[in-house]
């Protein structure tokens, strides 16, 4: 793969008092990213993971592209230092244009903005709308949850087998890197 035009969006929590391994996680991935060659596409937040990864991805080099409705930029939310930062109306748009600018999606922990758009990527791949990799990088079990819920509902058939596995789990930055090479052309 050819990773200098390459962007990954990556979807995190924001939250000022995570969890250290998760903040470092956010901080792995970010770093990983820019040694290779992979830009970050982001909600253009300077604080909890999503800070923390944009500034490991900025600290090794990495070029960051933020996503950010102007709402949440005028509420100086918004990461003053990135590559680029782009303000949008809504959070939709945000959304939107996130997976538009982006070869693949990756969610890393985080509440129920992380979810909504994990959610909304893999609803619109599972209807046609991109054919883009989705992961959910889960070192510690925090999607433990999520994914038996999910099997639950394969099992209910409320979702089909064959769309059980739009949603992949990887267990670390490295993988999450192999699967990137293996996965987006």
């Amino acid at each position: 793969m050819t990773t200098a035009a390459k962007r990954v969006a990556v979807y995190c929590g924001s939250s000022t008092s995570a969890r250290e391994d998760h903040l470092a996680l956010a901080r792995a991935v970010g770093a990983a990213l820019a040694r290779a060659s992979i830009t970050m596409v982001y909600g253009g937040g300077r604080i909890g993971l999503m800070g923390a990864a944009a500034d490991a991805c900025l600290g090794a080099g990495g070029s960051v592209v933020g996503v950010i409705p102007s709402r949440l930029a005028s509420s100086e939310v918004a990461h003053a230092g990135l590559s680029e930062l782009i303000v949008v109306d809504s959070m939709h748009a945000r959304k939107q244009l996130m997976v538009g600018l982006s070869d693949a999606i990756v969610a890393l922990p985080g509440g129920y903005g992380t979810l909504d758009e994990l959610f909304e990527a893999v609803t619109w791949k599972q209807l046609g709308y991109h054919d883009k990799p989705v992961y959910v990088l889960d070192d510690d079990g925090y999607y433990d949850g999520l994914f038996a819920f999910l099997d639950r509902s394969v099992e209910d058939r409320l979702v089909r087998p064959s769309h059980r596995g739009l949603l992949v789990r990887v267990h670390d930055a490295d993988a999450l890197l192999g699967r990137l090479r293996a996965d987006v052309v």
